[in-house]
């Protein structure tokens, strides 16, 4: 029974990953795609597929750019390989923040991590702030900057919460 129910999902895995290259997305299981989906869908942004590109933008206006962090409950938000150094890649990996009209930070439930708990909404400017005090902590030359439901909370306002929380 169990082997059953494991090829059924993967049999489901493998429609979505046909419907998905059909439509432009190359590899539906690249890591953190499906989740940037909720949240695009529930922002009503288009998707940006692209690897190293933003996540989403307007959908009226394409120069119109969001970057995505999410985590579960308890968890915390990252961007992955920024750059403490050289000057040219960290201001690279910053332009990854600067670049954006807006940072949504999305707070998926712990028992259910496809379902939205809270979406917040932050403008870059305290991202990038947080970020170069992380990188200007570390002692390494490439880190991941994490962010925490309660920094998003302080620092954002809430654009989306589940009504059954």
């Amino acid at each position: 029974m169990l082997r059953d129910i494991h090829r059924r999902i993967i049999d489901l895995i493998l429609q979505a990953a046909e419907i998905g290259r059909k439509v432009g997305i190359p590899n539906i299981l690249q890591p953190g795609l499906i989740k940037e989906m909720i949240i695009a869908e529930t922002l009503g942004h288009r998707l940006i597929t692209t690897k190293r590109h933003a996540d989403a933008c307007d959908p009226n206006d394409e120069s119109i750019l969001y970057e995505y962090l999410s985590c579960k409950e308890g968890g915390s938000g990252q961007f992955d390989r920024m750059f403490k150094q050289p000057a040219d890649k960290r201001s690279e990996s910053l332009n990854r923040i600067r670049r954006n009209r807006k940072v949504f930070f999305a707070v998926f439930y712990k028992a259910n991590q496809t379902k939205l708990k809270v979406i917040y909404e932050l403008d870059p400017q305290p991202v990038l702030e947080e970020t170069e005090r992380q990188l200007n902590a570390s002692r390494n030359a490439i880190s991941h900057v994490g962010f925490s439901e309660p920094w998003a909370k302080r620092n954002g306002s809430v654009v989306f919460q589940d009504q059954g929380s």
